[in-house]
């Protein structure tokens, strides 16, 4: 059975229409999906380094998917730069197979230093500032040190499996330029391109049967007893 991790965007959560539309039509297709809420809860204590920390204790060290959304698909990149099936010299782990990237933040930590710049100084002096939290429906003071933690990871992880990209090319929050580049520079990358913005949400079907294809499923792989 296909294990399937799926992590949603910045401020965002398990509930994100995205996250459950994927999730039902995968499940139906024989797959166990598992959606962490990144945050734990806590979203004022944000920072990369705990949300990779999230995402290992729902992988549990066996083989995985890891579908991403935004700040999610960065994330995805990220942890699988260092959980390639068979590593050895990381954290225990069987690896991550294939990654499903939509709309990823990639070159995060420069970007949002870039997207928020103006707001930088405040923020360190204050030591919060309010985001408006999707999972909610309300704003949430976000802490200084996601800005710091986030400093040390590279714009663009590199890794060695296979990988769907999925992008709008009206995207304002993330340029597809930048899937593209990244898809032209890796040969495991495979980049599909939707006349649509960054949620993605007016495509989900279109998106479906990528996916659906590059991870190989038929209603065949139906299995209703093991899940």
């Amino acid at each position: 059975m296909l294990r399937i991790v799926y992590l949603h965007g910045f401020a965002s959560g398990p509930s994100s229409s995205k996250a459950q539309f994927f999730s039902r039509r995968l499940v139906e297709h024989g797959a166990s999906v598992s959606i962490p809420q990144l945050d734990e809860g806590d979203f004022q204590g944000l920072t990369i380094t705990r949300q990779l920390a999230v995402i290992d204790r729902a992988v549990g060290g066996r083989p995985a998917i890891l579908m991403g959304s935004s700040l999610g698909g960065y994330l995805a990149a990220l942890y699988a730069s260092t959980h390639t099936p068979g590593h050895t010299s990381g954290p225990a782990s069987a690896g991550i197979e294939k990654l499903v990237l939509m709309a990823p933040a990639l070159r995060f930590p420069t970007r949002w230093g870039e997207r928020y710049a103006a707001e930088m100084e405040r923020w360190k002096r204050e030591g919060s500032l309010p985001f408006f939290h999707y999972a909610v429906q309300a704003e949430r003071p976000l802490g200084y040190q996601f800005v710091e933690d986030a400093a040390q990871y590279p714009d663009e992880p590199e890794f060695s499996q296979p990988a769907l990209i999925l992008h709008g090319s009206r995207d304002p929050v993330v340029p597809a330029e930048i899937s593209r580049e990244f898809a032209a520079g890796h040969p495991n990358v495979r980049l599909r391109m939707f006349d649509s913005g960054h949620e993605l949400t007016d495509v989900l079907e279109p998106m479906w049967e990528e996916i659906a294809g590059f991870l190989q499923l038929s209603r065949n792989e139906l299995s209703r007893n093991e899940l």
